[in-house]
């Protein structure tokens, strides 16, 4: 296994990043600040998960948020 120290999101898996912006934001902020339905209308991790794996930008924009979220 690769090495990755200046990677701050290596090691961490999409649901454990989704999981953790759910306990930070909920669904309610998290849906205004990433305007995706997956987040808006009937939000779930499955969901939400199934949604990002097929979705690079919207991958990209959690990814984005989680790391804004993490020097908080």
């Amino acid at each position: 296994m690769n090495a990755q120290p200046n990677n701050p999101l290596h090691g961490k898996t999409l649901e454990a990043i989704v999981t953790e912006l759910v306990a930070y934001y909920g669904w309610e902020r998290l849906g205004q600040k990433i305007r995706i339905n997956c987040f808006v209308s009937n939000p779930s991790i499955k969901s939400s998960l199934t949604f990002l794996r097929k979705t690079d930008w919207a991958r990209k924009q959690v990814e984005e948020l989680y790391l804004e979220m993490s020097e908080d």
